[in-house]
């Protein structure tokens, strides 16, 4: 990652940028995917990087409130002139040291079998990749699961 970026806690008013540029980010409609209440409720648990105060990437998670092993990365995305620096990466590592030390041992995450490159980016980081799961999300709306443990045999 370049030492240029800084990497902070999320911030409930750190929505409407992170909004604002998702939908540019993924390269489809995805901001309504990202509500305001994931901020306010999980800013403590989701990271933002800048780069001389601009946005270069986001990760929105949380420790779920369920599953007392688990953290979940709902979203992540990266600046396009960004890619391939790192930032994800760090992003992700910061997020699972933080969820361990929580006593979290498991971080997990799911796209749509079509997202290969989150598919890639996840297996690279050690994650294991589920079959597509069959309506996961609902009717017709088939899932991967990611999932990597916390701890020392990563």
């Amino acid at each position: 990652m370049p030492p240029d970026i800084s990497v902070r806690a999320a911030r409930p008013g750190d929505h409407e940028r992170i909004v604002a540029v998702a939908d540019e980010w993924w390269g489809r409609p995805v901001a309504a995917k990202l509500p305001r209440l994931f901020l306010d409720h999980f800013a403590a648990t989701s990271l933002v990087a800048e780069r001389d105060g601009a946005l270069a990437a986001f990760l929105i998670g949380f420790h779920s409130p369920s599953a007392a092993d688990t953290a979940y990365v709902h979203f992540a995305a990266v600046r396009p002139d960004e890619r391939g620096n790192g930032i994800a990466a760090e992003l992700y590592e910061r997020f699972t040291a933080a969820a361990a030390a929580a006593g979290r041992t498991v971080v997990r995450a799911v796209t749509s079998p079509g997202n290969a490159r989150s598919i890639a980016f996840h297996s690279a980081l050690g994650f294991s990749v589920s079959a597509p799961v069959p309506d996961y999300d609902g009717p017709g709306r088939d899932r991967v699961v990611f999932e990597r443990r916390t701890g020392p045999a990563r």
